[in-house]
C-alpha cells in the first residue's frame, strides 16, 4: 500500500512542479536583461590631426582576459596594474592605413568608474581608458583600419560597440554618440578582423555652424545664465538708458568670452561644481540688487566679473572636442556667436515689457516680486549644487521654466494691462 501510494502520487508532484519550472524558465531572460550588457564601448572623437578614443571596458570581462585577480579590488586596478594594463592595451589595439607603417597609440589616462545596472542589481565597475590614435604625416584620419581585440582575444563572445561622439567637420557634437559598427570575433574563421573606419568628408563651415547651433542650444537650455543677465538689467529698465543696458550686456559678453577661451585652452582648472554654485550665487546677488541696490553705478563691473564665471561654465562644453588650433578658434567664435545671438533674442523678447512697465506706477511691485522669485530659485539651485540632491524649490523652478514661452506671453499681457490701467486715469483727468 505504501509503494502504491508513492507511485500514484508521482504524477501529482510533476503537475505541481511544472508551473514552477515554467515560471523560472520565463523569468530567467528577464533577470538576465536586468544586468549590464558585457560589451565594451568605443567612443571616437575625430579631428584632422588625430582620433581620440575612449574605451569603457567591463571589469568582469577584462578579468577573464587579463588577470582574474583584478576583480578582488576593482577600485585599485589602475594603481596596482597600471603599467601592465598599458602594455596589454597597446598589444591589442592597432590602427593603420598602411599595415606596414602603423599609427602611434598614446594612452593618455585610465580610471575606474563605478556605475549602476541598467534596470536593477548591484553596481558594476568598468575601466575607462582615454587614448589617442596618432597617424603618420600626411595620412587621413577619416579613413583607416582599427585592429582591436581587447578581451575578445580570450572571450570569444565579447563585442565592442563603436560610436562617434564628436566629428567636428560633419557637425557631429553630441552627448548621444552615433553608432557606426560592432567589432566581434568571426565565428567561421575564429579571428577578429580589422574594423574599417570611413567617415565622410566634412568641412570647416559645417563645424562652425554646428558650434553656432550648440551655442544657441546652450543658452536656450541654460536658463540660469539668462536669469542672471535679465535680473541684472531690471534696475536699468527703470532708468531706461539704452546706453546703460548695452553697457551691461557688453560687459557680460566680454567677461564670458575671455574665460570661454581661457577655459577651452585649459589655462584655468576650476571644479565644475564650484563654478555652478558661483553661477547660482551670481543670480541671487543680481536678484537682491534688483530689490535693494548693492552696487549702484557699478553694475558694469559686476556683469564683467560674473561674466568670467559664466564663461568657464560655457567652456566645459568645448573642452572635450580634441580640436586643432584653427578648428578650435572657429569653434570658440561660432559657439560665442550662438550664445550672443540667443541671448539677444531672449533679451529682446523680455526686457521691452519691463521697460513698458517701468512707465507705470506698478513697476516697482512687479520688479521686486520677480526678483524675489528669482532669489528663491537661486537659493534652491545653490542648495541643489552644494548637496548634489534636488529639492522642492529647484524641481519646481525647472518645471516652470519648461513653460518659458507661456511665461513670456504672460509678461507681455501683464505689461500691456498695467500700462493701460495707468494710462486711463491720466486720460480721464484731462
Amino acid at each position: 500500500m505504501i509503494l502504491q501510494s508513492n507511485t500514484s502520487s508521482r504524477p501529482n508532484s510533476w503537475r505541481l512542479l511544472f508551473p514552477v519550472f515554467l515560471y523560472c524558465a520565463t523569468l530567467t531572460p528577464a533577470i538576465c536583461l536586468a544586468h549590464q550588457a558585457p560589451n565594451t564601448n568605443i567612443l571616437l572623437d575625430v579631428n584632422t590631426k588625430m582620433v581620440a578614443m575612449e574605451l569603457q571596458i567591463p571589469i568582469p570581462e577584462l578579468a577573464l582576459s587579463f588577470d582574474h585577480n583584478i576583480s578582488k579590488n576593482p577600485a585599485a586596478i589602475v594603481e596596482d596594474y597600471g603599467a601592465r594594463l598599458k602594455d596589454y592595451l597597446k598589444a591589442h589595439i592597432h590602427a593603420w592605413i598602411n599595415k606596414e607603417d602603423p599609427w602611434l597609440i598614446d594612452i593618455v589616462s585610465m580610471n575606474m568608474d563605478k556605475g549602476t545596472q541598467v534596470f536593477s542589481g548591484p553596481p558594476f565597475w568598468e575601466l575607462r581608458v582615454h587614448l589617442n590614435l596618432l597617424p603618420n604625416q600626411d595620412e587621413d584620419t577619416r579613413k583607416f583600419f582599427l585592429n582591436y581585440d581587447v578581451v575578445m582575444h580570450e572571450v570569444i563572445n565579447h563585442t565592442a560597440l563603436v560610436s562617434v561622439r564628436n566629428d567636428w567637420e560633419n557637425g557631429i557634437i553630441t552627448d548621444n554618440p552615433i553608432a557606426v559598427g560592432v567589432i566581434s570575433r568571426d565565428m567561421q574563421t575564429m579571428t577578429v578582423k580589422p574594423f574599417e573606419i570611413n567617415f565622410k568628408k566634412g568641412s570647416s563651415w559645417k563645424g562652425f555652424t554646428s558650434m553656432f547651433r550648440l551655442g544657441v542650444e546652450h543658452i536656450k537650455n541654460g536658463t540660469d545664465h539668462l536669469l542672471f543677465i535679465i535680473t541684472l538689467l531690471l534696475p536699468a529698465c527703470l532708468l531706461f538708458r539704452v546706453r546703460h543696458l548695452l553697457g551691461l550686456i557688453t560687459a557680460f559678453t566680454i567677461g564670458h568670452s575671455i574665460t570661454l577661451l581661457i577655459g577651452v585652452l585649459g589655462l584655468v582648472k576650476i571644479p565644475v561644481q564650484l563654478i555652478e554654485i558661483i553661477i547660482a550665487v551670481s543670480i541671487l546677488v543680481s536678484a537682491v540688487h534688483a530689490i535693494t541696490p548693492l552696487f549702484s553705478g557699478k553694475e558694469i563691473f559686476i556683469a564683467l566679473g560674473f561674466g568670467f564665471i559664466h564663461g568657464l561654465a560655457f567652456s566645459e562644453t568645448l573642452q572635450n572636442l580634441h580640436l586643432t588650433s584653427m578648428d578650435l578658434a572657429l569653434s570658440v567664435l561660432g559657439f560665442n556667436l550662438g550664445i550672443e545671438a540667443m541671448q539677444i533674442v531672449v533679451i529682446a523678447l523680455i526686457i521691452p515689457w519691463f521697460i513698458i512697465m517701468s512707465r507705470t506706477r506698478y513697476f516697482r511691485i512687479v520688479k521686486n516680486s520677480f526678483a524675489s522669485l528669482v532669489s528663491l530659485a537661486a537659493i534652491g539651485w545653490i542648495a541643489q549644487r552644494v548637496t548634489g540632491s534636488s529639492n522642492m524649490v529647484s524641481e519646481t523652478t525647472d518645471k516652470l521654466l519648461l513653460f518659458s514661452p507661456w511665461l513670456i506671453l504672460g509678461l507681455c499681457l501683464l505689461s500691456l494691462a498695467l500700462f493701460v490701467i495707468s494710462f486711463i486715469p491720466s486720460y480721464s483727468d484731462n
